[in-house]
């Protein structure tokens, strides 16, 4: 049976051309329909199943997507493995904008989204003390480090509600507890915990935060993301290549 790898990410990945697109797949679940249908495809020995999380031509903000249904959807699909590519903006000097970080933890600053598959009457309280696959960002960080991407093998992820940026004393407070700040990784990665997938953040630093009193322009931040999304399809088509002959200890 072939390897199954979740992609949920920007819609620059799905045109990066690490993988064959095969077919599209219109979903619907109990919590409603997906950001957009499934595109699948195959790269070496996967089938690959990607989702743009903002939808076709980046239409829903983070604090609308439809998280519950991905990750549905994905366990539907019968996606063991998930990778989930992100852009963030760095709250510590030496996490530069252009390198990878793989994510180890989060501090959720979220609040009003839907959290959980767990809304009763069944009644579970998973752990979240280790929210990613340890195998696979250790795999992760060994694809990085062989092919010389610049990246740090682990870093607290803070996810805002967003749609806005922080303030200045945000960033400030923030910056005391984690290295990176995005919108997307709750609670995407805590329901690919409660489905049982096993799932890592690859988050791309696009730029430092306002705690830093260095003004980067959009033109700047496109730029990275740009150069990027090269560096993020290399590491997934490797490790479509290495999976199929790794076993996860989750």
């Amino acid at each position: 049976m072939a390897l199954k790898l979740g992609i949920i990410g920007g819609s620059g990945i799905a045109d990066a051309g690490f993988f064959r697109e095969v077919e599209r797949k219109a979903m619907d679940t109990p919590y409603g329909k997906p950001s957009a249908p499934f595109v699948i495809g195959k790269s070496g020995e996967a089938e690959v199943f990607f989702i743009p999380r903002h939808g076709v031509g980046h239409t829903i903000p983070p604090h609308r997507i439809n998280y519950r249904a991905n990750i549905w959807a994905m366990k539907e699909l019968g996606v063991k493995y998930m990778i989930c590519p992100s852009a963030v903006g760095s709250l510590r000097q030496d996490y530069a904008p252009g390198e990878i970080v793989i994510s180890d933890q989060f501090i959720d600053f979220t609040k009003r989204r839907e959290l959980t598959f767990f809304d009763g009457p069944k009644v579970e309280h998973v752990s979240t003390a280790d929210p990613f696959c340890e195998g696979l960002r250790k795999m992760l960080a060994e694809i990085c480090a062989d092919n010389a991407i610049p990246h740090h093998p682990k870093g607290t992820y803070i996810c805002i509600e967003g749609p806005r940026f922080s303030t200045r004393a945000e960033s400030r407070m923030f910056k005391n507890f984690a290295d990176i700040i995005g919108m997307t990784l709750v609670p995407e990665a805590q329901l690919a915990k409660e489905a049982g997938i096993c799932c890592a953040n690859l988050a791309m630093v696009t730029d430092y935060d306002v705690w830093a009193e260095k003004p980067v322009s959009m033109e700047e931040v496109m730029k990275t993301m740009a150069a990027n999304v090269g560096k993020i399809s290399l590491i997934i088509e490797e490790a479509t290549r290495r999976l199929p002959a790794w076993k996860c200890d989750c």
